[in-house]
C-alpha cells in the first residue's frame, strides 16, 4: 500500500479530506521518528511495537575484493508485529 492509497482509504473511511489524511499520516510518522530518535519505544495496539537497539561493530567482507572490512556500530530500528498481525499474515 502506498501513501496515496492509504490517504485515500483514510479519507473515504473517516469522511475527511485527502489532504487532511495525508497530513495526519506525515505527522504520525514524524512523531514516531522523534520518539525513536529519543530512544523511546513506540507501541501501536493492533499493529506492533517499534524499538531501537544497538548493533555492535563487526567484521565483514567486501564482496568485490574479498578484503576484510570493519562495519561500524550503529543503532537500528526493530519492529515486532502484534499477534493479530502475525496471524493475519500467516493465515
Amino acid at each position: 500500500m502506498t501513501l496515496e492509497e492509504l490517504s485515500t482509504h483514510l479519507a473515504d473511511t473517516l469522511s475527511i479530506s485527502k489532504s487532511t489524511a495525508t497530513s495526519t499520516i506525515h505527522e504520525t510518522v514524524a512523531a514516531i521518528t522523534k520518539a525513536l530518535a529519543a530512544g523511546d519505544k513506540v507501541g501501536l495496539p493492533g499493529l506492533g511495537n517499534f524499538s531501537v537497539s544497538q548493533r555492535n561493530e563487526r567484521k565483514g567482507r567486501n564482496p568485490q575484493t574479498g578484503a576484510e572490512i570493519v562495519i561500524a556500530a550503529k543503532k537500528v530500528v526493530k519492529f515486532s508485529p502484534a499477534t493479530a498481525v502475525s496471524k493475519a499474515v500467516n493465515g
